[in-house]
């Protein structure tokens, strides 16, 4: 599991159950009102459901595993492993790579590298490993963008249930007549229950829907990145550019506080024939 996520979800509703119980609100209220709770939630996810595809929902569903899950992205590891192929290429020929290539764990550059020992064109390589890396990034987007959506229609859907339980708190005192000695109360409980509904709605938007669509956008962009350095990578092989120019050249991938960490330990990304192999 993610720490950051589980310990961000817990923080945040955390502060906001903590705010309550400072501000003295009345929870059973709220607690009270689960069909504004129902409104907000299966409204939203209907309104989501209209507004995509079902494979769109189904993808959205599954990118949760990169909001909840702890994803592993080895940079350095990555850039070891293809600075040790291009040495070996260079010493005993592209040939020499299709063991190492089957071991590899990473579909994607194990793909790549096979392409090079097929002998492929560079920009047919190039052209392949870039169309499927655009199509993971529509994914990313596409999932995105439906989280967005549900926090875009939570706050509204929130809004309509206050204004369909102030209907039904003005139809009450309507009922009243003219015994007008517990009006004020009345009034006062019913209008806090109808605000129920907006609370579920902002809070629902705020502290759950965007931040999977801000967490999705920001994993999709670090997997991206990978590939790119991926990319280069196989294609500074089949080009058999020297091993230390290409440790330099996607060394620069790296962030920058990474590369300042690299020179202090005392070299470069990994020790050639000692990377991993996947």
């Amino acid at each position: 599991m993610d720490a950051a996520t589980i310990i961000g979800i817990l923080v945040a509703w955390g502060s906001l159950v903590l705010a309550a119980a400072i501000g003295h609100v009345d929870v059973s209220i709220i607690f009270a009102r689960w069909e504004a709770f129902l409104l907000v939630f299966g409204g939203s996810i209907g309104a989501t459901m209209i507004s995509f595809p079902f494979k769109a929902l189904v993808q959205a569903i599954g990118a949760l595993r990169m909001v909840f899950g702890a994803v592993h992205l080895e940079e350095r590891e990555t850039i070891a492993t293809l600075v040790a192929f291009a040495e070996k290429a260079r010493r005993e020929g592209l040939l020499a790579l299709e063991n190492e290539a089957n071991d590899l764990e990473d579909e994607f550059m194990r793909r790549g590298i096979q392409l090079v020992i097929d002998g492929r064109d560079t920009d047919i390589i190039r052209k392949i490993l870039e169309t499927e890396v655009g199509y993971v990034e529509q994914r990313f987007k596409k999932a995105e963008s439906v989280w967005t959506t549900m926090g875009g229609y939570s706050p509204t859907l929130g809004i309509i249930g206050t204004v369909l339980g102030l209907i039904a708190m003005l139809k009450s005192l309507g009922s009243l007549g003219g015994n007008t000695s517990n009006v004020t109360g009345t009034i006062g409980i019913a209008t806090a229950q109808a605000f129920v509904a907006t609370f579920f709605g902002i809070s629902l938007a705020n502290l759950l829907w965007l931040p999977f669509a801000g967490k999705i956008r920001e994993r999709s962009q670090q997997i991206l990145l990978l590939r790119e350095i991926m990319i280069e990578g196989i294609l500074a092989i089949q080009a058999g550019d020297n091993p230390r120019l290409l440790e330099e050249k996607l060394h620069a991938f790296l962030d920058p506080e990474e590369r300042e960490m690299e020179v202090e330990a005392g070299g470069g990304v990994g020790e050639l024939g000692t990377a991993p192999a996947g």
